[in-house]
């Protein structure tokens, strides 16, 4: 098994412990942010435990997986529209496992998300080396978009090999779509 390999399923098995954790805390609702935080940390020991990942390389897998989620979860905040816009493209593309765990994960904590926007705290940028969920992101030096179907490392821009990426939402395309 290659290292890239091995990396991409651990961050799919994460999402999913992250999640089956999420669903055994029975905690107030109020605590959903640290909750999530606890469930991806939960996932991260987790793997280390069952010798998939070094300490390392959990910490690595859980920082790309609260980065993905703040991510959404900013989106759905700022937003208010269905994940699937977030991920901007068409979700019988998208393995349906995957984007189970990330509605599950997200959308459980929308509604929470809503009262603590001041504090959401979301990773505007994604590099190149860095593994990421389904979604789409856009080269910050030439505008180039790059389409994950599935969970990937992220390569350099095949147009300038810039190594720095934003997330690109529905909106955002629509926006660029009407300026050109």
């Amino acid at each position: 098994m290659n290292e890239s390999n091995k990396l991409i399923r651990a961050y799919d098995r994460m999402m999913e412990r992250a999640k089956a954790r999420l669903e055994e805390i029975e905690q107030a609702e109020k605590d959903a942010l640290p909750r999530l935080q606890q469930s991806i940390e939960y996932a991260a020991e987790k793997a280390v435990e069952l010798g998939e990942l070094t300490r390392e390389e959990a910490q690595l897998i859980g920082g790309y997986l609260k980065r993905d989620l703040q991510d959404a979860g900013h989106y759905l905040v700022e937003t208010g529209r269905d994940l699937g816009k977030w991920l901007r493209f068409d979700m019988e593309l998208i393995e349906e496992r995957l984007l189970d765990l990330l509605r599950s994960a997200t959308d459980r904590t929308r509604l929470e998300m809503l009262g603590f926007q001041e504090t959401v705290e979301w990773a505007a940028h994604y590099h190149t080396g860095e593994i990421t969920g389904p979604g789409t992101l856009q080269c910050d030096r030439c505008g180039r978009q790059m389409h994950f179907h599935a969970t990937a490392h992220i390569p350099p821009c095949s147009a300038c090999h810039a190594t720095i990426f934003s997330r690109m939402s529905e909106e955002d395309a629509d926006a660029n779509q009407n300026t050109l």
